[in-house]
């Protein structure tokens, strides 16, 4: 599934401009990044729960926010997109 993470962190202080540079990185290693604070990750049901009890220990629920957005299949015709920008092809061949 095609998950979209977006999230805002506040760096009012130094603890949380290390949660926020926490959060990029998780979401780094599921998917790639569109915006700032926004995230396409392909990832099955295993992966959802994992980046999101990952990123839900690094956020301050206090004071940050933290959204996951579930895009139904087929996502493809549910994405318009404008603009420059290199996307990977989650449903194209892999080469290592």
């Amino acid at each position: 599934m095609l998950i979209i993470v977006t999230y805002d962190v506040s760096t009012e202080t130094s603890a949380g401009r290390r949660r926020l540079r926490r959060v990029a990185k998780v979401c780094e290693r599921y998917g790639q990044r569109v915006q700032k604070s926004v995230f396409e990750c392909q990832v099955d049901q295993m992966l959802y729960e994992e980046i999101e009890r990952k990123l839900l220990a690094e956020i301050d629920q206090t004071e940050d926010n933290l959204r996951f957005y579930r895009l139904t299949e087929p996502h493809d015709l549910r994405i318009k997109q404008y603009g420059r920008f290199r996307s990977t092809d989650f449903e194209g061949p892999l080469v290592v």
